[in-house]
């Protein structure tokens, strides 16, 4: 979220390594026709994905997979935060919350047969043998970065409030998913137990975004709707050390109007209207505040009027080309998008804005997830799918892709699909209860 201590202000100043550099550009291929459409004077460019939509997203989640699969170590189960889209670096950067989507890809995996089924329950093992045994944090919060081969925290890093929520969310769906291997319904549920959820209220009201050894408590903390909606839960449905109920109105809902549409919003990134719900199923519900999955909608309509909107400054953008979220850029990573616009907006895509907002609008964000398929295929397209963002006027591709990024696009496609993560974590009794003791009720 903007303005806070959260993975992408960490990312803005302080990871020192890769997260932080310029990418580096590449030429698209000749037939991406320099990344202009036909209406700007420029090559013809080939048309948009001539599949189905479940080919397109067969075609996604498996890439996706492949990352989960290919970039955790194979000793401890830890995710890279990033790698190179043609898989083939040497970075040594875990992120606990590509972890938990890992995890959650394990399930997707499984179920869809990307992989033995024995040998994706063992490297769930191995996974959560880590987390419980070895990887670094305290009160049973996790460190943003770890080294993916040893555990230790990297860069002098925050215990991470909503990286160990993500983390969570996906030890859940895996204890769940795998109900029948004792042994790991019995990790997962001590690692979850673990959490000291009321330590990190530092005796406010509202949670502390994040803890340093070396200077504790930060003191940015989750106050206002965005990416808050899951760490809530998981705290409010601990059976071992919950957060009070009263924790979920504690939180400020700011309201937002853009073009006529008005919803929930403090003005962040588009990714704050999809982390939480790629587990917790909102549809059909609603607290006394709000319905959470139609103000997604309205979030992710907004934005795409909001791209739009830049069409005359920025011409790429158009009814199925659109999207911005965090990601990388050419000059480093960003938190930006909009309404209302933020950070330093050029005219690049980011396939996650769609492809994580896939249940929302489903049709507005398959025509974009088409284009980046088939038109763009040549230069935003590598083994692990599509790329964490590309500038078609400028001919910038991103050659990293990002474990988060790539994670939250898989589980809205199979959600969309099957529901299965939804489903899956929802059959956890304690996210059935802290959605109780937060008052949700089914629309009427």
């Amino acid at each position: 979220m903007i303005n806070s201590f959260s993975r992408r202000e960490f990312l803005s100043t302080a990871g020192k390594a890769f997260a932080l550099l310029p990418v580096a550009s590449y030429s698209c291929l000749q037939s991406c026709g320099g990344g202009k459409s036909s209406t700007n004077q420029g090559p013809v460019l080939p048309p948009p994905y001539q599949g189905t939509d479940a080919q397109l997203l067969d075609d996604i989640e498996q890439t996706s997979f492949n990352y989960f699969w290919e970039q955790a170590h194979p000793a401890t189960g830890l995710v890279k935060d990033r790698a190179k889209a043609a898989g083939n670096d040497n970075y040594i950067a875990a992120s606990i919350a590509a972890v938990g989507f890992g995890l959650s890809a394990l399930c997707i995996g499984d179920a869809r047969g990307y992989q033995p089924s024995a040998t994706i329950q063992q490297r769930v093992i191995t996974t959560l043998n880590t987390l419980l045994n070895t990887a670094a944090g305290n009160q049973g919060f996790f460190y943003h970065f770890l080294d993916w081969s040893t555990g230790r925290r990297m860069w002098n890093c925050e215990l991470s409030t909503i990286d160990t929520a993500l983390l969570l969310c996906g030890v859940l769906t895996a204890r769940k998913y795998f109900g029948s291997n004792q042994q790991i319904v019995d990790m997962a549920t001590q690692i979850y137990n673990r959490a000291n959820w009321p330590w990190f209220l530092n005796g406010d009201t509202t949670l502390s975004m994040g803890w340093k050894p070396e200077s504790g408590f930060l003191s940015a903390r989750w106050n206002h709707y965005c990416e808050l909606m899951m760490i809530y839960l998981l705290g409010i449905g601990s059976p071992t050390f919950p957060l009070p109920a009263s924790s979920w109105s504690a939180w400020t809902r700011p309201t937002y109007t853009y073009q006529g549409i008005t919803y929930i919003s403090a003005g962040d990134p588009l990714f704050t209207h999809q982390y939480s719900h790629a587990w917790f199923d909102f549809r059909n519900k609603h607290d006394a505040f709000a319905d959470y999955f139609q103000n997604s909608v309205k979030a992710t309509q907004a934005h795409k009027a909001f791209c739009l909107s830049l069409s005359s400054q920025y011409p790429d953008y158009a009814d199925d080309l659109w999207g911005i979220t965090a990601s990388d850029s050419a000059n480093g990573y960003q938190a930006w998008g909009g309404p209302p616009a933020t950070g330093t907006i050029d005219g690049s895509i980011v396939p996650c804005a769609a492809g994580g907002s896939i249940p929302f609008l489903y049709a507005d964000c398959m025509k974009v997830l088409r284009r980046l398929r088939g038109s763009y295929a040549a230069g935003a397209w590598g083994h692990y799918g599509l790329l964490d963002a590309f500038n078609p006027l400028t001919n910038w591709y991103n050659p990293d892709v990002l474990g988060i990024d790539l994670g939250i696009t898989m589980l809205m496609a199979e959600n969309q699909r099957t529901g299965l993560i939804w489903n899956t974590f929802m059959s956890n009794p304690e996210a059935q209860q802290a959605m109780q003791l937060a008052g949700f009720v089914a629309n009427s």
